[in-house]
């Protein structure tokens, strides 16, 4: 993938995999190595960045790659299924979504600070954030929002690190949730690797944690 990602930034891509004779030796089945979990950002798709063709890639995409049922139910299938050896889940630089979690983030820290009567009470107010985030009607708030309510806790204010930090949250979140996924962890049948696509470099930052 890393070799499919430095053609594609240098522009000499392949395009591997994507002539008549491998769509229609698809037909019937399909064996991916890699599953990714990746924002639907129109700038960052995978099969592109990493120079990837037909049946090479197992995609999974939402804005910000925020984790729901159907997303956890399609990553359990190319695990449990599929077979695939590596998830990727991969974040980019710049992402809406986390700047608008960010906005949204600061609104609410905002609006719950600006009605508190002291300090005392503000202090309070902050230390029930985390409920806030969690009873937010925003999806992106209680999602993604999440990532940068820990990041800012740990003093990471610059979104390129709030990236960094949500890729390794929704990391956590996947393992966490999905006891399909911690077994193959378990038995050595899957790997995660985190990642951050930089839109300026057209290069993949591995992330590890």
């Amino acid at each position: 993938m890393l070799a499919g990602n430095r053609r594609f930034a240098e522009g000499k891509p392949e395009h591997p995999w994507q002539d008549p004779q491998t769509r229609e030796s698809l037909i019937d089945r399909q064996n991916p190595n890699v599953a990714v979990l990746s924002c639907s950002d129109s700038r960052v798709p995978p099969e592109i960045i990493f120079d990837a063709g037909l049946g090479d890639l197992f995609t999974v995409r939402t804005a910000g790659q925020v984790v729901d049922d159907a997303v956890l139910a399609s990553l359990e299938y190319a695990v449990d299924h599929l077979h695939v050896r590596l998830l990727v889940v991969l974040g980019h630089e710049g992402c809406g979504a986390v700047h608008l979690a960010m906005d949204e983030l600061n609104d609410m820290l905002d609006a719950t600070t600006g009605d508190a009567l002291d300090s005392l009470e503000a202090a309070d107010a902050i230390d029930s954030m985390e409920e806030r985030i969690a009873e937010a009607d925003s999806i992106i708030l209680r999602t993604v929002g999440f990532s940068v309510w820990q990041a800012q806790q740990a003093d990471i204010d610059a979104q390129d690190d709030i990236e960094r930090v949500h890729v390794a949250h929704t990391i956590e979140d996947l393992v966490s949730r999905s006891e399909v996924i911690q077994d193959a962890l378990a038995h050595e049948r899957l790997m995660i690797v985190g990642g951050r696509y930089q839109l300026t470099t057209g290069e993949v930052e591995v992330l590890s944690f």
